[in-house]
């Protein structure tokens, strides 16, 4: 108690009513079974409508489990759940071997899609094992806009490399060294050259120089090369005259590459020139060619000016390395039409091809590989936060010593090159994929693979990674009743499941196809209120639309009822004669008289009935214990003994003495008595409808001395009313 050592005013906070009980809810569901896709270890994340389910675990798609194709049963009975009403959602995802996987998900018998290229240097992979790894990566360069500029200048700067185009020229443009070349009588003359000024000079460039004489004498800038020079040395024409008549005309065409508004350029940025039909390219080249050609990759200097032609192999056809200055497009101006660098960019996943839907993209990807924002940082393989870490389907990884240009150059040895390379005439424009390959499902999982194991280092799996979510009050494993083999004891795995985590139900599904006599033969294996089981199976349209419709196990249907029913009604209305949403019919019609051999063994039947559709006709346990027979009566016990378990926590410590008691007591008198007057138990008054005693009478001095407070609570549930009877009789008319 507080102290009071000075004279003072103190104010303390004390409460004079008794704690309160929140009901705990009952419509959490979880389902444990294969998917396309998906972490295979730790805890389940909480999914809160189909589309959270496909983000993480993967389409609807068939799998292919031990070479053979079957439903996507799990991803069904999720958006049969969801489509029924249910909201809250966690899966479990398990493969053949499960139990043998590391962290990162590999070590069982489903594997992992990748793409590589062909020295190692870069490596695409999904991240999770699995048929849907199998993706097509569409690449799409940030810097899409055109770079390339043409226009002319009359005065080019020192150094500048430009393309000259003259005509009416006189004698005066004669220099020292090739006036013997050019007789006077070939004047005027006219002149296209590539050339960089010096000064006042101008010098021709790789000798690309065309003169056309007055006497139709045509020169090319090889004949222009000073007597004696060797292959490759320059010609001059000088500056003086070039402009010395009113007959004369002198253009000089820059070309360039602006920078980018992702920032200036640097020498070897990766780009793509492109020209706008086939071209020879010695029409730019001086004379090195390897035929017609309409798209150069390769590289571009800082300034902009200076393009490296690629001759290691992104360039088909072409054999070595080339480089030569923008400037001399100019000789074909129209054959120009843009150039693009290829430095940052964004990658699109796509599933089903090329032409498949966007399931994820990642934005801003730099080729460099020491940048923050490089193809390992962004396709990271374990991401920080834990959105990526869920959803994230590829990771990327680099050789150590990869640089930059590689790195590009692993890309392009990795696109499709159909894909990069259109046909000639083809509307489309190049498109930069990747394909990885090699996912797989895996065999069918078994029941030690659903089981799964506690391990609290790399994540448990299966069933027992649900054991520390405990809200969860919905078990079931749809995928379960598509293997005869090993059904039944998964079907004990869950039920062990359910029988330890104490608040939890399960949902059974019978095998396609049972008849009567299996189906009984079945449920005689079972015997527990914590589970109940459904016949037949429901058929549906196929979500994939790769059929007109399929049977699928009644599971996540039921759960979707269950947890609407509780969300419209309460956890102790039984959850039947409710419709199933989605179903098309059931895959064998239960009459009444086939009913009456299967209800009272607790296997509760769908039913079609003429002007009401399609619903759940049974709302029984697998239990022979008649206490607890119906669902609807364990369910809400089930409600009721966590939400006291759970809202009582103070209560442990506390001096056991009557004010405790008492205080207990009222506690759980409030709550039932909230549940009564809301329908939800059986009497006219609180007193018929429960009782709750927690006194001497409930308790012994050995209780006492052992720490034990006991509390005795009966409830009157109310049964539904299953069996609706009219007795209808004749009467005499009164006189």
């Amino acid at each position: 108690m507080p102290e009071y050592l000075a004279p003072g005013v103190f104010v303390e906070e004390v409460s004079f009513r008794s704690k309160s009980i929140q009901g705990v809810g009952t419509s959490i569901a979880s389902i444990v079974g294969p998917t396309r896709t998906g972490p295979l270890r730790g805890r389940p994340e909480l999914l809160t409508s189909f589309a959270d389910y496909v983000r993480v675990y993967g389409s609807a798609d068939d799998l292919s489990l031990g070479g053979s194709d079957q439903l996507n049963h799990t991803a069904i009975a999720a958006r049969a759940f969801f489509q029924g009403g249910g909201t809250k959602l966690y899966v479990s995802r398990v493969v053949a071997g499960v139990n043998s996987t590391d962290a990162d998900g590999a070590g069982s018998t489903a594997s992992f899609a990748s793409q590589t290229d062909t020295n190692n240097d870069v490596t695409f992979s999904s991240r999770f094992p699995g048929s849907q790894g199998n993706l097509t990566l569409e690449l799409s360069w940030r810097d899409s806009e055109n770079l390339l500029k043409l226009e002319t200048t009359s005065a080019p700067d020192e150094g500048e490399v430009v393309f000259l185009e003259a005509s009416g020229l006189t004698t005066d443009v004669r220099a020292t060294g090739i006036s013997a070349r050019v007789p006077i009588g070939r004047f005027p003359m006219s002149i296209r050259a590539l050339v960089r000024r010096e000064g006042a000079n101008y010098v021709i460039v790789d000798n690309r120089c065309e003169i056309t004489a007055d006497d139709a004498t045509v020169m090319t800038g090889t004949d222009l090369r000073p007597d004696g020079a060797t292959e490759g040395d320059e010609g001059i024409l000088v500056a003086a005259g070039l402009v010395n008549s009113v007959d004369t005309s002198v253009t000089f065409t820059r070309v360039y590459a602006k920078n980018p508004t992702s920032g200036a350029l640097s020498d070897g940025t990766s780009s793509v020139l492109t020209l706008s039909g086939e071209t020879d390219l010695s029409t730019f080249t001086g004379g090195d060619h390897w035929g017609t050609i309409t798209t150069l990759r390769g590289t571009i200097n800082g300034d902009g000016d200076e393009f490296t032609l690629d001759g290691g192999g992104l360039n088909a056809g072409v054999l070595s390395d080339l480089t030569f200055p923008l400037a001399a497009l100019a000789a074909e101006p129209s054959s120009a039409a843009g150039m693009m660098v290829q430095r940052n960019f964004d990658l699109d996943v796509r599933t089903g091809g090329a032409n498949g839907e966007v399931i994820y993209s990642y934005a801003n990807i730099s080729s460099a590989p020491d940048a923050t924002n490089s193809l390992p940082s962004v396709l990271a393989s374990s991401p920080a936060k834990k959105a990526d870490a869920l959803a994230s389907p590829v990771s990327a990884s680099l050789d150590a010593a990869a640089t930059g240009d590689e790195i590009i150059a692993a890309l392009y040895d990795m696109f499709d090159s159909d894909a990069l390379s259109p046909a000639p005439g083809s509307v489309e424009g190049p498109r930069y994929l990747i394909t990885l390959a090699g996912g797989d499902d895996g065999d069918a999982p078994v029941a030690v693979d659903y089981g799964g194991e506690v391990d609290e280092v790399n994540g448990s799996t299966g069933f027992a990674a649900l054991a520390d979510i405990e809200d969860i009050a919905i078990v079931m494993a749809p995928a379960a009743s598509a293997d005869a083999t090993n059904h039944q004891a998964i079907v004990a795995e869950m039920q062990s499941h359910c029988r330890q985590m104490r608040y939890r139900v399960g949902i059974v599904d019978s095998r396609e196809g049972m008849s009567l006599s299996e189906v009984r033969d079945f449920r005689s294996n079972f015997d527990d209120s914590r589970l109940a089981l459904y016949y037949p199976w429901v058929t549906i349209a196929d979500p994939t639309g790769q059929r007109t419709t399929i049977n699928v196990p009644p599971a996540g249907f039921i759960a979707g009822v269950y947890a609407n029913t509780d969300v419209q009604r309460g956890v102790h209305k039984a959850p039947a004669n409710e419709p199933v949403v989605g179903a098309l019919g059931f895959a064998q019609d239960i009459n009444r008289f086939q009913q009456e051999l299967l209800n009272p063994e607790g296997i509760n039947c769908l039913r079609s009935f003429p002007g009401r559709g399609h619903r759940v006709w049974g709302g029984r346990t697998l239990s022979s214990d008649p206490e607890w027979k119906y669902l609807n009566i364990r369910r809400f016990f089930l409600y009721l003994e966590r939400s006291i378990e759970k809202s009582t926590q103070w209560v442990v410590f506390e001096p056991n003495g009557e004010r405790l008691w008492d205080n207990v007591r009222s506690t759980v008198e409030d709550f039932l008595y909230n549940e009564w007057f809301n329908g939800r138990l059986l009497g006219p008054t609180p007193k018929h409808a429960y009782f709750v005693r927690c006194d001497r009478s409930t308790m012994t001095q050995n209780d006492l001395d052992n720490g034990r407070l006991v509390c005795e609570i009966g409830v009157a549930p109310l049964a539904p009313a299953e069996f609706v009877i009219f007795r209808i009789g004749q009467k005499t008319a009164d006189a």
